[in-house]
């Protein structure tokens, strides 16, 4: 039987608390990675309400996003629940539980010109706390001039960036609201800045805070494909929050008021696996 992945060393837990985006190698099984991208295809198939297409018609490749495949499709349910994703989460965020908040996929095709724009993932989301982990799984190989970049020790400036909404590669924002910050020009400011970027496999995992800015370019490849399965997750201290304007993705049944913590059907608990295995 082969040996299990590594649980994030010390020295991870310590990179992504410096840095705000750690690689973690062959942390995924190739089985589960074979189960994801025919969940992938399926999803493909069919897209969820909330599946976004950011690629115009009259554009080349795909860019496709969408949303809480773990409620439609069995393959992203049993990775959630089955997998290590649950305990990896816990560990970096040195978090007793880890709870699921929600899944999110991503897929640029080949000749993809569309590109993900800088940001950060907090400020769309309703929830506060510093325990927030996004898993971001790669599918195919991806070279590191295609791989998403994230500025390190950025989720430590203390900034809270206004949410942006794309289309068509696009930036939809209107002026930031009150209490945020308008996102930097990380592209004008690469030479002060040190960019976190890999060439990744499928089954490696970059795990990233949910305030560490991040972007990735589109995918020129004309044959190479890139589908990118992302889990978010909370620990302790995670509590409801309210926030200005819509959410992403907007989730209602929840039952939750401000400063509840996340728990429930709607936010399972995935670890420990039960009151003896601890974390």
């Amino acid at each position: 039987m082969a040996a299990s992945p590594p649980r994030p060393t010390e020295d991870d837990v310590e990179a992504y608390a410096r840095d705000g985006a750690v690689l973690l190698r062959d942390a995924v099984e190739p089985r589960w990675v074979e189960i994801l991208a025919r969940g992938v295809e399926r999803v493909l198939a069919d897209p969820g309400p909330m599946a976004r297409r950011n690629t115009p018609a009259d554009r080349p490749g795909l860019f496709l996003a969408d949303f809480c495949m773990e409620r439609r499709f069995e393959e992203f349910r049993a990775f959630v629940r089955e997998s290590r994703a649950a305990e990896i989460a816990a560990r970096l965020m040195r978090s007793r539980t880890a709870v699921f908040y929600h899944d999110h996929l991503l897929v640029k095709e080949p000749r993809t010109q569309e590109r993900t724009l800088w940001h950060h993932d907090q400020p769309y989301w309703p929830v506060d706390g510093e325990q927030i982990v996004s898993l971001w799984i790669p599918l195919d190989p991806v070279p590191r001039d295609v791989c998403p970049e994230w500025v390190r020790g950025s989720h430590r400036w203390g900034a809270w960036y206004a949410p942006r909404y794309f289309k068509d590669g696009e930036d939809l924002g209107a002026a930031p609201p009150a209490g945020y910050d308008a996102v930097p020009d990380v592209d004008a400011r690469r030479d002060e800045l040190e960019l976190l970027s890999w060439d990744v496999a499928p089954g490696d995992c970059v795990a990233f805070h949910a305030r560490t800015l991040h972007g990735a370019p589109g995918n020129p490849s004309a044959t190479r494909r890139r589908r990118a399965y992302a889990l978010r997750w909370v620990g302790d201290d995670a509590r409801w929050a309210e926030r200005p304007g819509r959410t992403s993705p907007p989730i209602d049944d929840h039952g939750l008021r401000p400063g509840d913590p996340l728990a429930g059907e709607r936010f399972p608990v995935l670890w420990p696996r039960d009151a003896r295995d601890p974390a």
